[in-house]
């Protein structure tokens, strides 16, 4: 990504939070893995909680209006994705916790175990985190708010 579309994004994104009355600074970090991942993280001097929301319903909400808020700036498909205080790299990281430790449970016990529902984001990353786990097979299953990942031991099917 170049650098005017980052500083459009961070503009839009120190904004958007003043105006909301929140004092913070925005940091974007570029992340090289498969995807390369632009990370907007606001750095919320206090009250970051209600920025989140609960099970970061606020925070997802903000991404949004943000994105839109971007792309009207510019003709570029710009993807990024916008954290407060570093919560959603701290939720990956339990998640995938949780993932490495379920499959291996299933792997020892021999059966199918269910997680917790979670986002559509965050099944993806355990998706794509066991995907190169060759003794576990993972789906999704339920609606709407209810979608939870399954994973299989290979043993099994």
């Amino acid at each position: 990504m170049n650098n005017d579309n980052k500083e459009i994004i961070k503009e839009t994104a120190v904004e958007i939070i003043k105006w909301m009355g929140f004092d913070c600074e925005v940091e974007i970090m570029e992340e090289n893995g498969e995807d390369e991942r632009v990370i907007c993280n606001i750095k919320a001097k206090k009250d970051s909680n209600v920025l989140i929301g609960q099970g970061g319903d606020n925070l997802q909400a903000l991404q949004h209006i943000i994105r839109l808020l971007v792309r009207k700036k510019t003709d570029d498909m710009i993807r990024f994705i916008l954290d407060i205080n570093s919560y959603k790299k701290d939720q990956e990281v339990s998640v995938l916790d949780s993932a490495r430790e379920m499959a291996q449970r299933a792997v020892d016990e021999k059966k199918t175990m269910i997680m917790r529902p979670m986002s559509a984001y965050n099944r993806r990353l355990v998706h794509m985190f066991l995907s190169n786990n060759e003794r576990v097979k993972t789906e999704s299953i339920g609606e709407n708010g209810e979608r939870r990942v399954v994973i299989k031991p290979t043993s099994i099917l």
